[in-house]
């Protein structure tokens, strides 16, 4: 995969590239990543991006054209087809689904919002999808371009040490995941669950699937919603349920 940021502030993304599952997929070949410095394609002697509002009102808008000719250029250096992503606080949510998707894609451009927004002509021309991380505003869209192509990233081929540790993953089947223990065995009074210890390796992973099914009941029922159950994950949820009123 190629992935380009295109942002006013390029270097933000060093320390996020040189560690971590982001730093084994580019260095494995997995993914090529470039920060795009939007400056570079401004024009004037202070190179400007950005400009006052029609309409008036405080703040100021990135302007159309450099963003136009960033991605222009984004463009002729990938390879196939690119697909442009916006992180905005007026996309869609974005979440373990929408990373999966972008996963296979073969290149993707993001643009950092920056100041008051960006000139609404070039969203409407140039942008494929317009991603949020949720309710709220952040000062730019280099954070969260960093989260949502970690969470991409960690799907890639070779990204993970361990692929099999995908699987059990909060949000991977739409459950939460289990909670997790590891040495010592008691901790200030706290010891870890008998089953786990057990070396009963269909047990435990029954107990694991019971609390994921039993985590996702307590605290997110949303995601419970209009999923179809397998009869086995019924009968385990109304074993913690009873569990738990007990």
């Amino acid at each position: 995969m190629q992935a380009t940021a295109i942002t006013l502030y390029p270097t933000m993304f060093d320390a996020w590239t040189s560690r971590g599952v982001v730093a084994r997929a580019i260095a494995g070949g997995a993914m090529q990543f470039r920060a795009t410095d939007l400056r570079d394609y401004a024009e004037g002697p202070h190179a400007t991006v950005d400009d006052r509002p029609y309409g008036g009102g405080p703040g100021m808008v990135m302007m159309a054209a450099p963003l136009t000719r960033a991605l222009a250029a984004t463009r002729e250096q990938a390879a196939g087809h690119v697909t442009t992503v916006f992180m905005s606080p007026q996309g869609q949510r974005f979440d373990q689904r929408v990373a999966a998707e972008l996963s296979e894609l073969e290149s993707l451009a993001f643009v950092a919002g920056r100041f008051e927004g960006v000139d609404e002509r070039f969203v409407e021309r140039e942008v494929d999808i317009e991603l949020s991380l949720g309710d709220f505003v952040i000062t730019g869209g280099e954070l969260a371009i960093m989260v949502v192509l970690d969470a991409v990233a960690r799907l890639l081929p070779g990204a993970v040490g361990n692929a099999e540790s995908l699987i059990a993953e909060s949000h991977m089947d739409g459950l939460l995941d289990c909670p997790h223990y590891t040495r010592p065995a008691v901790f200030e009074g706290a010891a870890v669950p008998p089953t786990l210890m057990s070396g009963d390796h269909a047990a435990v992973a029954r107990w694991r699937r019971k609390q994921s099914l039993g985590r996702t009941w307590r605290r997110r029922p949303d995601l419970l919603a209009g999923r179809r159950f397998a009869a086995e994950d019924q009968s385990l949820l109304r074993e913690f349920i009873a569990d738990t009123v007990e």
